[in-house]
């Protein structure tokens, strides 16, 4: 009866995963009430007193935040530090005090509740936004708000820096500052109910390598502290009161997780050469500068995909071409001769940056190359930062959502006019830069002929590339079952893509999710693919593979995949090969 129970209690949730791994642990449960403000007015005479006490608090508030600073600065770059930066001159924006001090001047408000009703006021503005991005900004209020009442009422949420024992926190929500306070020796994971893909708190997740899962959805009620739960940071699943099976499954993964990394480190200095003689380029994907070292270490044979949003995202003013010469020159040292693609502004949808739409699709809008070339100043800094980091080594630029000819062709005629700005200036870049195109979108795929004389090489972005074929938006979990990488569409997509690419002589490569997961390998070196741009952790998995397997046993793998008729049919087919040439990875 017992075994009954306790596998009737057992639930298992969706949400979405914005930090892979997965995490075993005991929950700390996060109060989600907020502060108690113990009174709303203050004697008319206690005023100025009641301002210095705010002041106080501002200032020990600006403080903290500068350490936040420098602290995530130190350990994942500008870029992220950046958001404890745009933090720092929200709290001190000249309206956002006025409001408060004003409250308590003219309505005799203690500074706690000023506080509370005008944060909470401009949060409520930034969340009925349709903006994506601008929404989530509420969030980085609502941290400043428990921050100065923190400081105000010399209380504080639980202190996550100063655990004593590993837990898995569940909260409502968790700001960016108390996630870059999280001790990685003892925060094993973290699941919140509110949140999304592309929010900062997503961003210091992943970079810290913290397992996570945001956006689940109300959860939290029935639960209690102490209570074993499960946090699959690569599925977005969070196992609430797992059975024994499920926690011993969960356990096994995990050791074997750590064993397995022990043992790909010694394939760091080794080629990714099949059985049969066939030499595979492995990249990175990377979107921090400092990422570059984690890419050398593992192996990599430079980086496929550069990401360079994150020159916008926490910022509150456009970066310099400076900024973006300093953030691609940094990689490409590091990289010391190995290939570095750097990938043009790809802002919008969930990544919107602080550019402001209105706009009731997105994914479908004013974003990626559409948006550089409405902004062509804007496009043109970055595209000669670029030009002139690549007299440090070997740079190709890339375009994003490439859709038409008009846009490719617009786009490298601005390349062409940041080569004329360097030339009359007199600085020297590679004029015989490589320039290249995302292939991700079904109208592209179709078009693709005429596109592959225009290019010098292609990366075909799988993420969107699903997401605009099969109509299902990849950051939804009601419809998460729907995005399917195996379906049998996106596998005719892809072939199509290398067939045409192979026939004209252009190189091409895979840089979304699909190449780094494992048992899409095989699939992709028997559809011709010989070039596989992947997150730095996949590197070993996927070099192991490669040199465990023939190209024409990959050919034959290929053939009986795409004669199925159904993504679960096809998905079932490789985890089976997949257990056959690498059974550690059978799982993934």
């Amino acid at each position: 009866m017992a075994a009954v129970a306790a596998e009737v209690a057992m639930r298992t949730l969706q949400g979405i995963a914005v930090s892979p791994g997965v995490a075993i642990g005991e929950a700390l449960i996060v109060d989600n009430e907020g502060f108690r403000i113990p009174r709303r007015f203050v004697m008319r005479d206690a005023v100025d007193d009641e301002l210095q006490r705010l002041n106080v608090a501002i200032e020990a508030v600006a403080d903290q935040i500068s350490r936040n600073r420098d602290t995530v600065t130190a350990q994942l770059g500008n870029q992220c530090g950046a958001i404890f930066s745009a933090h720092l001159q929200m709290l001190r924006d000249p309206s956002l005090l006025s409001d408060i001090e004003g409250l308590i001047r003219t309505k005799h408000y203690s500074p706690e509740y000023a506080v509370s009703q005008t944060l909470r006021r401009f949060a409520k503005v930034f969340q009925g936004l349709d903006n994506v991005y601008l929404a989530e900004r509420a969030h980085d209020i609502v941290d400043i708000e428990r921050s100065l009442l923190g400081k105000l009422l010399g209380e504080r949420r639980e202190e996550f820096s100063h655990l004593t024992s590993p837990v898995v926190i569940l909260a409502h929500n968790l700001t960016p500052t108390e996630t870059a306070s999280l001790d990685r020796n003892l925060v094993l994971g973290f699941v919140t109910e509110i949140g999304g893909a592309g929010g900062h708190t997503a961003i210091v997740a992943k970079g810290l390598e913290i397992p996570a899962v945001v956006g689940m959805g109300r959860f939290l009620t029935d639960l209690s502290g102490g209570e074993l739960v499960i946090v699959d940071g690569n599925h977005g699943q969070v196992i609430l009161q797992p059975d024994e099976e499920t926690i011993a499954s969960y356990r096994h993964q995990v050791e074997e997780h750590h064993s397995l990394v022990a043992q790909l480190g010694q394939l760091r200095e080794l080629p990714a050469e099949t059985t049969d003689g066939t030499r595979i380029t492995l990249l990175a994907n990377i979107e921090f500068p400092r990422e570059a070292e984690s890419c050398l270490e593992r192996g990599a044979d430079g980086i496929g995909l550069y990401r360079t949003e994150f020159l916008y995202l926490g910022a509150k003013t456009e970066p310099t071409e400076a900024d973006h010469y300093d953030a691609y020159a940094e990689v490409i040292r590091q990289m010391q001769g190995r290939p570095v693609v750097i990938r043009t502004l790809d802002l919008g949808a969930d990544k919107l940056g602080q550019l402001p739409q209105d706009e009731q699709n997105p994914f479908l809008g004013l974003r990626s190359i559409r948006l550089s070339l409405r902004n062509l100043p804007l496009f043109r800094v970055q595209l000669r930062a670029i030009l002139r980091a690549s007299i440090l080594g070997p740079v190709r630029i890339m375009f994003p959502l490439i859709s038409t000819l008009a846009d490719l062709r617009q786009a490298k005629m601005v390349l062409a006019d940041a080569f004329e700005d360097l030339d009359e200036a007199g600085v020297a870049f590679d004029h015989d830069v490589e320039v290249g195109m995302m292939v991700e979108v079904p109208a592209a795929v179709t078009m693709l002929d005429k596109f592959l004389k225009e290019v010098d090489f292609i990366s075909i972005g799988t993420n969107d590339l699903i997401q605009y074929a099969l109509a299902v938006d990849r950051g939804n979990s009601q419809v998460a079952d729907r995005y399917q990488a195996s379906d049998p569409a996106i596998l005719r997509l892809l072939d199509q893509s290398l067939t045409a690419a192979r026939s004209a002589g252009v190189p091409a490569s895979v840089c979304g999710q699909m190449s780094g997961e494992p048992r899409f390998t095989m699939l992709l070196l028997g559809l011709g693919l010989h070039t596989l741009s992947v997150p730095p952790s996949a590197i070993p998995e996927i070099k192991r593979i490669c040199r465990s397997i023939s190209i024409p046993k990959c050919e034959d793998v290929a053939r009986r995949a795409m004669a199925m008729e159904s993504a679960r049919e096809i998905d079932t087919y490789l985890r089976e090969e997949l257990r056959r040439v690498a059974p550690e990875f059978g799982m993934n």
